[in-house]
């Protein structure tokens, strides 16, 4: 089981203990919090000023079809960057040095449908625990439709896997709030790993959080616009959702420099390091673009992000350079796609390869 898998930490212990020294000493230094500052609360504002204004406009505007099918579209972006900028810092307790506003910011999962008490658990044990390690690791996780390592099964239509995978992560926002949070709720497992028994406000939360956003984002939609226009615009709202949100993900974990270690089949070790295992198994994409930073809320800096989970997205920036500085003294590997386009093309050029290979 995923609990019994280890990390040989002894091998390259120099460079973990340099490296957390170094990212100590430039917030020390620096006289910085790890956690976020103005410019993640700036964020939190004008994104959720943005959900709010494009939700009046869709349900009590009077605007032409193509004017509202735009706004879905941009409603889409909205719940996504949420999900990167406020939500996911607050999930992993970066985003406030005050525990009750991580709390509240990674709520705001619940706001789009989901439940922040599995996501913490899939996320921030199972994931950066485990990570791109087959079987373990429930974001690498998309069998059958998705074969994401030699080590699943291959199936005929798996050869296709490269063209059709765009449109599929298009409904994994609506797979994962409808289906996947209650395969979590009734087996209570994730992968082969169990959950920490839910207390009953858990459980009160999780069917809250499933029938207040069906009645605000679907139920109130129907009774304002119609039920075709409502659900048509939802559909849109949750592809487009499904889509970044996948596509920011996949580059991360699921591209051809990265790797997908085994640990062997006696002891369950993973040998090697867990920071050098991170380092080995993500990538980072289009880290000089200031609009890609702000928007996926710094998960294009992936690296540091596996390195350092509990460090605010607004720091990745100028930690990414003592990662990469210390990265090159003991020559680890350290994965970056200079554009979002050459990350997506190798996504798709590792799923073919992945895709048609025994």
């Amino acid at each position: 089981m995923a609990k019994n898998i280890s990390f040989v930490n002894s091998i390259n212990a120099d460079f973990s203990k340099e490296l957390k020294r170094e990212v100590d000493n430039y917030f020390k230094s620096s006289l910085k919090k790890q956690t976020g500052d103005w410019r993640i609360f700036h964020k939190t504002l004008v994104l959720f000023i943005a959900l709010i204004i494009l939700y009046v406009l869709l349900l009590f505007g009077t605007l032409p079809v193509w004017a509202n099918v735009i706004m879905c579209v941009l409603m889409g972006f909205t719940f996504a960057f949420i999900g990167f900028n406020v939500m996911h810092d607050g999930g992993h307790g970066s985003y406030s040095d005050k525990k009750w506003l991580n709390e509240v910011m990674g709520h705001s999962l619940n706001v789009m449908g989901a439940s922040t008490y599995f996501w913490k658990f899939k996320h921030n044990i199972v994931h950066h625990t485990y990570t791109n390690i087959e079987g373990h690791d429930d974001d690498i996780d998309i069998k059958p439709f998705i074969r994401t390592n030699k080590d699943q099964k291959r199936y005929v239509f798996h050869k296709f896997q490269h063209v059709y995978a765009l449109f599929l992560y298009s409904i994994t926002y609506l797979f994962w709030w409808a289906y996947n949070d209650f395969v979590k709720y009734f087996s209570g497992k994730i992968l082969e790993k169990k959950i920490p028994e839910m207390k009953t406000k858990e459980h009160i939360g999780f069917w809250l959080t499933k029938v207040i956003h069906i009645a605000v984002f679907i139920v109130l939609p129907i009774l304002v616009v119609g039920w075709k226009n409502a659900l048509i615009g939802y559909l849109i709202v949750s592809g487009v959702t499904g889509m970044i949100i996948s596509i920011v993900f996949q580059l991360a974990h699921v591209v051809e420099d990265v790797d997908f270690p085994t640990p062997d089949a006696e002891t369950l070790k993973i040998e090697e390091n867990w920071f050098v295992h991170q380092l080995q198994t993500t990538a980072n994409f289009s880290t000089k673009s200031k609009f890609v930073s702000w928007m996926t809320g710094g998960l294009n800096f992936q690296v540091e992000h596996h390195l350092f989970p509990r460090v605010s997205h607004v720091h990745y920036p100028a930690i990414s350079k003592i990662v990469q500085q210390v990265c090159a003294k003991y020559d680890i590997p350290y994965h970056e796609y200079p554009t979002l386009a050459k990350a997506i093309g190798s996504h798709l050029g590792y799923l073919r390869v992945v895709g048609n290979e025994d």
